[in-house]
C-alpha cells in the first residue's frame, strides 16, 4: 500500500484479510466456510445419503472389530482397510504388530468414512466437494498415528535403541528451523549451495538488462554451433537457476555442450515499488525485449524458444500474439508443465475461486506484491504426507535430517510477484480461462493458441500437483500445429524436469500428432504410449537438431555495435536480489 494513499472504509477490510493472511496460509477462511456450509446443508436435507454412511459405518466397524480379534495373535492376517497406493506410512513391517497394526487400521477406516461422507454429494458443487474432502484429509493427517511418539513403533524402537538421543537432536532441529522461520532465514543447508559458485556456474555474459529482466547468453562450448539459438523463459515464481543447477544437472550446459547458443532470462525480484506491473510487460519487457535482443546478436535466424511453467504461459501468449501479427521469427516452441486450458488444473484449484482470489488480491494490495513464502504452505499441503509430516518425523521424532541438495536449496531461495501481475494472471488464466476460450487481449486484439504453426514440444511430469498432466495435454486440443510432440516423463514439477542422461529411475513416455491425425484422449494415450527408459532431454535435442539448420561459426558475445555490450558475467546480478 502506498503511504500516500487515501484510506476508504474498504480499505480497512483490505487491511483486516492482509493481517489475517499470517494466520491463514494465506487461504480465505471464508472460501472454506462457504464450502463446508454448502455441504452441511446439502448433508441436512440427503436422507438418502445419510442413511447410506450410517450403514457403511456399521459394516467398516464390523469389519474393524472382527480385524482386531484375529489381529491380535497373527500380524500376517490381511489388513481390511489399504491406504492409497501414494500412502507409506503404514507400510513398514513394525506397523504389523499389535498394537499398532490395530491403531493404522482404525486411523485409514476413520479416512475411509470422511472420504465417502465428503464425495458424491448429490447436488454439491465439484469445487465445494473437492474443498470439503481436502480439508477434512489434512484434518485428519494431523491426527495420524504416525506423527506421535507412543503410536508410531518405529519411532519408540528408535527411542529405545538411543536412550532418547533422537528426541533430544529432533528438539535441537525443530529450536533451529523455528529461529530460521522468524528470522526468515534459509533451511539448514541452504547456505551450502551458492548462486554463482556452485550453482548457477555456467559460464557466460549478462548483454541485456531493463526494468524487469537481464538477459544472459552463454560462452559456446563447440567450435561450431547450430545456427538457430535456443531462448529460455523460465517462471518468475521462483529464481531462473533451476535450469542451470549444479554442473552435472544443468540443461543449460547440456545444451551448450551439446553445441546451441542458450539465453536465459533472469527475471527481476521485484518489490512493493513494482506494484504495478502488469501481466503484459512479462510479455513486452520480457519475452519480446529477448527476442529482440537474440535477434540483434544472432541476426536472421528464427529462434528455437522454451518456457517453464509461468514462463511457458506468457511465451505461448507471446508466440500467438507474433502468429496473429506475422512475426515469424520463432522457430519451435517447447513448454515445461505449462498448461494451455485451466479448467481442470487438479488440487492447486482448491485455492483458486473468487473469494480466495479476493483474499489475495487483497493481500498483495497492502504489500504491493505477494511473497511466495506465503503460499508455500498452501502448496505443502497439497502433498501433506510427502512435504510436511513425513519431514516432522524423520527430523523431530527421529532426530535425522536429510541432508540439502541443489534443488531443495533452489526451492528456498523464494521470489515475490507484483500485485497487479498476478491478479491478472489469476483472474484471466485460472479464474476466466481466457487464453482457453479466445478471450485474451493482446495489444486491441484476442490471441488464439491454434495460430501458433510452429514445431511444439510439450513435456509433462506424472506426479505434478501444480500442472497436472493431463491439463497440459490439453494443449494438444488447443493447437493444430503440423508436429506436437508430447512427452510424459517420472517425477513432479520439479524434479522431473530435471533429468539429466544419465540419472537413476528416468523414465518417460513420448508420442508425436501429426496434422490431420485424430485426437486421442489422456488416459488411451497413457495405455497405449510405452515407457521408455532414459531422460527426456535426449529425445528433446534430437528433436532440435531435426528442427535446427547446419552449425556455424558461434555468434559474438553479445552486439556492442547494436547497444547491447555485455555488462557482466553470468549469474547477473538480479539473481541475488532478496
Amino acid at each position: 500500500m502506498e503511504k500516500n494513499d487515501e484510506i476508504g472504509f474498504i480499505d480497512f477490510d483490505r487491511i483486516y484479510h492482509a493481517w489475517e493472511s499470517n494466520f491463514t496460509l494465506s487461504i480465505s477462511p471464508r472460501s472454506l466456510g462457504t464450502a463446508f456450509f454448502s455441504w452441511a446443508l446439502h448433508m441436512a436435507i440427503l436422507s438418502g445419503k445419510r442413511t447410506e454412511l450410517t450403514m457403511e459405518l456399521l459394516t467398516k466397524m464390523s469389519r474393524y472389530v472382527d480385524y482386531l480379534g484375529y489381529a491380535v495373535n497373527d500380524r500376517d492376517y490381511p489388513y481390511c482397510f489399504a491406504p492409497t497406493k501414494e500412502d507409506n506410512r503404514f507400510r513398514g513391517a513394525e506397523w504389523k504388530r499389535w498394537p499398532f497394526n490395530g491403531l493404522a487400521q482404525g486411523f485409514l477406516m476413520i479416512e475411509s468414512f470422511w472420504q465417502s461422507a465428503t464425495t458424491n454429494i448429490h447436488g454439491l458443487s465439484c469445487h465445494h466437494e473437492n474443498v470439503v474432502s481436502f480439508t477434512i484429509r489434512q484434518f485428519l493427517d494431523m491426527f495420524a498415528p504416525s506423527n506421535f511418539i507412543l503410536t508410531n513403533p518405529e519411532v519408540l524402537n528408535r527411542t529405545r535403541e538411543q536412550s532418547g538421543a533422537n528426541l533430544y537432536r529432533g528438539w535441537q532441529n525443530f529450536l533451529q528451523d523455528f529461529k530460521r522461520a522468524l528470522l526468515r532465514e534459509k533451511p539448514v543447508g541452504a547456505e551450502e549451495f551458492r548462486v554463482g559458485k556452485n550453482i548457477a556456474v555456467t559460464a557466460g555474459k549478462v548483454v541485456y538488462r531493463n526494468k524487469l529482466i537481464e538477459l544472459l547468453q552463454y560462452s559456446p562450448a563447440t567450435a561450431r554451433v547450430h545456427a538457430e539459438p535456443i531462448l529460455i523463459v523460465p517462471a518468475w515464481i521462483m529464481k531462473y537457476y533451476i535450469l542451470d543447477l549444479s554442473p552435472h544437472n544443468s540443461l543449460v550446459r547440456h545444451l551448450v555442450n551439446k553445441g546451441y547458443t542458450v539465453f536465459m532470462i533472469s527475471w527481476k525480484n521485484p518489490d512493493s515499488e513494482d506494484r504495478d506491473i502488469c501481466l503484459d510487460d512479462y510479455r513486452r519487457l520480457g519475452v519480446m525485449a529477448a527476442l529482440d535482443a537474440v535477434s540483434a546478436i544472432v541476426p536472421e535466424v528464427r529462434i528455437h524458444s522454451l518456457g517453464y511453467c509461468i514462463g511457458g504461459n506468457i511465451l505461448s501468449i507471446a508466440a500467438a500474439a507474433m502468429a496473429r501479427d506475422d512475426d515469424n521469427r520463432i522457430a519451435s516452441l517447447t513448454l515445461l508443465t505449462t498448461q494451455g486450458d485451466f479448467t481442470e488444473a487438479g488440487e492447486l484449484m482448491l485455492f483458486i475461486d473468487e473469494c480466495q482470489v479476493t483474499y489475495l488480491e487483497d493481500i498483495m494490495w497492502y504489500r504491493g506484491y505477494l511473497d511466495t513464502r506465503q503460499m508455500a504452505g498452501a502448496f505443502q499441503l497439497l502433498r501433506s504426507n510427502d512435504l510436511i509430516w513425513s519431514r516432522y518425523i524423520q527430523d523431530y521424532l527421529m532426530g535425522e535430517r536429510k541432508p540439502m541438495f541443489d534443488l531443495m536449496a533452489w526451492n528456498a531461495d523464494t521470489t515475490r510477484m507484483p500485485y497487479r501481475m498476478h491478479s491478472e494472471f489469476l483472474r484471466s488464466l485460472f479464474l476466466d480461462n481466457d487464453l482457453a476460450e479466445g478471450r485474451y487481449i493482446v495489444g486491441d486484439r484476442p490471441v488464439f493458441l491454434n495460430d501458433i504453426r510452429v514445431p511444439v514440444f510439450l513435456v509433462a511430469t506424472l506426479r505434478d500437483h501444480v500442472a497436472p498432466w493431463r491439463s497440459v495435454y490439453k494443449f494438444l486440443l488447443l493447437n493444430s500445429s503440423e508436429h506436437i510432440t508430447f512427452v510424459l516423463c517420472s517425477g513432479g514439477h520439479n524434479a522431473g524436469i530435471i533429468s539429466e542422461p544419465g540419472g537413476h529411475s528416468r523414465l518417460f513416455r513420448m508420442s508425436t500428432r501429426k496434422a490431420g491425425e485424430k485426437h486421442m484422449d489422456p488416459d488411451h494415450w497413457l495405455k497405449s504410449t510405452p515407457e521408455q527408459t532414459g531422460s527426456w532431454w535426449t529425445p528433446w535435442v534430437r528433436w532440435l537438431n531435426e528442427n535446427s539448420s547446419s552449425r556455424v561459426e558461434p555468434p559474438s558475445m553479445g552486439a556492442p555495435e547494436k547497444g547491447l555490450e555485455p555488462l557482466g558475467d553470468a549469474p547477473g546480478t538480479y539473481v541475488f536480489m532478496e
